[in-house]
């Protein structure tokens, strides 16, 4: 398969490299358009993918235009494949097919070049089918993650956490979006754990307040960015997230590698991946109340522990892992080809 994954402006980028290369090393020729990024074509160009750069500008930007244009009819495009909407926007049409994935429960606009339209989730290819668009042009088009069932578990000392101590783990931007608030809250009720979350983020000076208000500091950490997420995950008794709003869950995916329990609010990206009381367990989102009952169920409960853990493996392993989610995209590309 000849494909161009172009993308400008905020995407997920992480997962725009992963699954480039992932097709790239399986194969098939991908060439990768984006938008000024010198971090993202560094990583390309040393996966041996080296990038088109265009800016991707205004309404006027005709280099861009011209630009894109001239590389999918050089490289003889089959599918062009748009990961954000101002990406889509400057989709010229052709004898390739444009296909336009969107990661959030968002309107459709800017894909109006966009002969097919993809969703990140089922939740996401459900809600593109609610706005109007023809259910057999709408194709899902997974993430995945790192496998992180190999990692080594952090060492709790350094970490500031007692051995014995129930530990719950969150990951992700300080975004009031995310919730960290509810998780502290619920470790007011839950006075035997400790609590770690990973991330950075504006929402830190207003968490930092409601941890000293509930007198909280020797048991909850705001570690800031970390880039030891597996180990963490393996570290951690239970991954919990506690999001408001969130179209996706890449770390609920992560945790699922990691053979770590989830606890997850019923937001839309969660409540579309976790199989409440098979593999892991959802509460309505906000209520730290539901959080800590839930949190304490599965750390008091061995066998219910373990039965998500082991569950939560098999779902990343059948559906989440990079060969499953390599066979589910080239599976729905393939349909578009003549």
């Amino acid at each position: 398969m000849r494909i161009a994954h172009i993308i400008a402006g905020n995407g997920p980028s992480a997962l725009f490299e992963r699954m480039s290369l992932l097709l790239s090393h399986n194969g098939h020729h991908v060439f990768p358009v984006i938008s000024p990024d010198p971090g993202l074509e560094l990583r390309l160009r040393t996966g041996a993918l080296p990038p088109m750069t265009l800016e991707f500008g205004g309404m006027l930007d005709f280099a861009t235009l011209r630009g894109l244009r001239e590389v999918l009819q050089a490289r003889n495009a089959q599918v062009a494949l748009a990961w954000t909407a101002r990406a889509a926007s400057f989709l010229p049409r052709g004898a390739w097919i444009n296909v336009g994935r969107l990661d959030g429960y968002y309107g459709r606009n800017e894909f109006g070049h966009c002969a097919y339209l993809a969703g990140s989730t089922q939740g996401i290819v459900n809600h593109i089918v609610q706005t109007g668009f023809p259910a057999a042009k709408v194709l899902y088009l997974p993430d995945f993650v790192e496998d992180f069932i190999r990692e080594d578990p952090a060492r709790r000392a350094a970490l500031g956490v007692p051995e014995a101590a129930p530990l719950l783990l969150g990951l992700g931007p300080l975004e009031r979006s995310r919730g960290f608030d509810t998780l502290i809250n619920a470790l007011s009720h839950l006075p035997e754990a400790y609590c770690l979350i990973a991330g950075e983020g504006p929402e830190r000076p207003a968490l930092e307040k409601l941890i000293a208000q509930l007198r909280l500091e020797q048991r909850v950490r705001l570690l800031g960015p970390r880039r030891d997420t597996g180990a963490l995950l393996k570290a951690a008794d239970v991954f919990v997230c506690p999001a408001r709003q969130r179209p996706l869950g890449a770390a609920v995916l992560e945790a699922f590698s990691a053979q770590t329990p989830v606890l997850a609010t019923d937001a839309e990206g969660p409540h579309s991946i976790v199989r409440d009381g098979e593999d892991g367990l959802l509460v309505p989102a906000g209520d730290a109340a539901a959080l800590a009952a839930a949190a304490g169920q599965i750390l008091h409960n061995t066998r219910l522990r373990v039965k998500l853990a082991l569950a939560a493996r098999q779902r990343f392993a059948g559906d989440f892992s990079p060969r499953a989610v390599l066979g589910i995209w080239l599976e729905n590309l393939q349909k578009l080809l003549p």
